[in-house]
């Protein structure tokens, strides 16, 4: 780049900082810290324990606010402080070099930036409960279950997250009957929603000795995980539980002993399972919250159903709606069909590279709920 190019994108980048200022108010932020801070140098802070996490957890994020606006902020006047220095020694390769390197960085933040502002959704800074369920099609959709598991465990280590399996099922020949996920992680929820629906994959199938090609499917769920603050209702009459002995190869943290717990929601018929945790009763607890977060989304999309009946909107049928086709052949592609972003390099996104389809999700999700 020229340094008119680079004097025209950060000057961009300028515009956009302002922006982001326009809509985040730094003083309500400094204010929110300072009240919360005050509380945790109560003395009696600690006496309700559940209290004060809840101000410590929304304290964090009030600074991580805070503390990501500035920083961007401040990336992008050291990248101005170098381009002056560059305009002044044009021939030095060592600063143009570093010029090079920090504007690709600092772009990079500026989208990662950009990317957490469009996460506006109530819970979409928590952890994300993360379900596949292989369709019809047995050994196909099974190994298909597994490619996709890989590729969203890949997606949380890019992205610094922690990945516990709280359920695993075997498939028959390869692959999974289903697995469920708690991937941790600061909008983990708000990243990963994008994902909800049912995947698609088209392959000569490796199962098939005649090389035919095959259609495979898969449907993943994402909930957010819910503690047991958030108000919803579960009454012990209306809740079946089951031990079971752990089965499947999920890794190392399955365990083997007859303390897996499986929960049953009679009035609804949501079903939930843990086996990850060593202990019945960690197990029971790690199920419950699933369920609270099911139930959460069951009466979302409740209303969500109620909401367009009465604006006269035709939502798509549950879990038949498909979100996104992985072509392997007779070419290589991967589309949304919401957003219509593409890309041909599927080996890449199978690999864990998925934030240009959530950015795309994401801008889209905003523009229609305008």
């Amino acid at each position: 780049m020229e340094y008119s190019d680079y004097k025209r994108e950060i000057t961009q980048m300028k515009e956009q900082i302002l922006n982001f200022r326009g809509s985040l108010d730094l003083e309500g932020l400094e204010e929110g810290i300072a009240v919360n801070e005050a509380k945790m140098a109560e003395p009696d802070f600690w006496n309700n324990q559940e209290a004060a996490q809840k101000v410590i957890n929304e304290n964090n994020d009030l600074k991580n606010k805070y503390d990501n606006f500035n920083k961007l902020t401040s990336a992008v006047d050291d990248l101005q402080i170098l381009l002056d220095m560059v305009q002044e020694e044009p021939d030095d390769e060592d600063l143009n070099a570093e010029l090079a390197e920090l504007y690709t960085t600092t772009e990079k933040k500026m989208q990662a930036y950009h990317l957490g502002m469009l996460l506006n959704e109530k819970y979409d800074k928590d952890n994300a409960i993360l379900e596949i369920h292989p369709g019809a099609g047995g050994t196909e959709s099974q190994d298909w279950g597994s490619m996709l598991l890989r590729m969203y465990t890949r997606w949380a280590e890019q992205h610094n997250f922690r990945v516990e399996t709280i359920d695993y099922q075997d498939g028959d020949e390869a692959g999974i009957k289903s697995v469920t996920l708690l991937i941790e992680g600061m909008n983990a929820y708000g990243y990963l929603r994008s994902e909800k629906g049912v995947h698609r994959l088209v392959r000569i199938s490796p199962f098939d000795a005649a090389g035919r090609r095959h259609t495979s499917f898969a449907s993943v769920n994402v909930m957010p995980e819910l503690d047991d603050t958030v108000d919803i209702e579960i009454r012990p009459e209306d809740v079946k539980m089951e031990v079971f002995r752990a089965s499947g190869a999920g890794g190392q943290h399955i365990n083997k002993t007859s303390s897996a717990v499986r929960l049953i929601h009679i009035p609804t018929g949501i079903v939930v399972s843990s086996q990850a945790q060593r202990s019945q009763f960690q197990n029971r607890a790690t199920a419950e919250s699933m369920l609270r977060s099911k139930l959460y989304q069951l009466e979302v999309e409740q209303k969500n159903k109620q909401k367009a009946a009465i604006q006269g909107e035709q939502l798509d049928i549950g879990w038949g709606s498909q979100i996104r086709s992985y072509v392997f052949h007779p070419y290589s592609m991967v589309k949304d069909h919401r957003t219509n972003y593409e890309t041909g390099n599927a080996t890449a996104v199978m690999d864990g590279n998925l934030d240009d389809f959530i950015n795309a999700y994401l801008q889209w999700n905003l523009k229609r709920s305008k």
